[in-house]
């Protein structure tokens, strides 16, 4: 008996081995198949990726770009390439311009500053109210100094920094001077991302006019191409392979003004006087830094209040 369940066990053993080994060789013959499916997908289906053609006239502010020379098309090739397959960040930009640009296009012209300057914006901040690791601040990304100097309030109360309207007519002054100072928007551009002292500097030591003809570092060297990289790609979407509707855009909601000149010692109690949230008082008025309002000097600020209707408030 004990032979038998012996020769038993053996053959089993033999028959799970066996269909152990089937199981593998199938599993290995399995992806060649697949290899073979896949090869015969037709090309239109699978993800292309080319070269981006860079606009003959591409200009800044009606400044023409010297594509004729090949480290300049070198440098501008590469931001095209870059912003264009970066394709959520500059779907985000797009959807942010069409609800910022409004604010911003206006001030510019009316300051007699191109409107290719509204490009520098995002580039500088992705109009979003980030701080740099340098303390650079909002969406035109404004040192606190620079600031002060420009007339702006910065303080832990009150931060006009993040005040979108008040910051870009600093840019607008700060941009017109240094227009003035080197002679044209692209050094000006280039003095608003390195410093005007700096590209001061440059353009003595290495005895040059031109922004294209400076050696700079690496985030200036590539500044004014990156900009004008944004601007080609958000002012025609669709020629750079970008499908996105009206539908698809972020859109400002419609507000009101209030004018307060006393201290608030809460906010939130503020905007529940208005039938929103300290949240989405916050969010209209990023410039509030606190919780309330000191406002001892009985300073006359001017606060937007969201219409009803475009925030469900518990």
């Amino acid at each position: 008996m004990k032979v038998i369940k012996s020769i038993l066990m053996f053959l089993g053993v033999v028959l799970v081995a066996g269909s152990l080994m089937f199981a593998v060789q199938s599993s290995a013959v399995a992806p060649q198949e697949n290899n073979e499916e896949a090869a015969n997908v037709a090309p239109d289906n699978e993800y292309r990726v080319s070269s981006i053609e860079i606009p003959a006239d591409l200009n800044f502010a009606g400044e023409s770009v010297p594509l004729t020379d090949p480290e300049v098309m070198e440098r501008i090739d590469r931001e095209f390439l870059v912003n264009t397959y970066w394709q959520s960040n500059a779907l985000l930009l797009m959807k942010r311009a069409n609800k910022y640009f409004p604010i911003i296009e206006p001030i510019l012209a009316k300051n007699g500053v191109p409107d290719d300057f509204k490009y520098l914006a995002v580039a500088e901040s992705g109009l979003q109210n980030v701080v740099s690791p340098a303390g650079a601040t909002g969406f035109w990304q404004i040192m606190r100094a620079t600031g002060k100097e420009y007339g702006l309030e910065v303080n832990d109360n009150v931060d006009e920094r993040y005040h979108i309207q008040k910051s870009t007519e600093v840019a607008c002054r700060y941009l017109k001077k240094y227009k003035e100072k080197f002679g044209n928007w692209t050094l000006a551009a280039a003095s608003y991302n390195a410093g005007a002292g700096a590209i001061n500097k440059y353009l003595n030591q290495q005895k040059v006019d031109s922004y294209y003809d400076l050696l700079l570092g690496q985030e200036t060297g590539r500044y004014l191409f990156r900009i004008m990289a944004i601007k080609e790609i958000l002012a025609a979407p669709d020629k750079y392979g970008f499908e996105i509707s009206e539908k698809d855009m972020y859109n400002a909601v419609p507000s009101f003004t209030v004018d307060v000149d006393v201290p608030v010692s809460n906010f939130a109690d503020f905007a529940n006087e208005y039938e929103i949230n300290y949240k989405v008082l916050k969010r209209h008025n990023p410039w509030l830094r606190e919780p309330h309002l000191n406002n001892n000097s009985r300073k006359k600020y001017t606060i937007e209040i969201p219409n009803k209707g475009y925030y469900k408030i518990d």
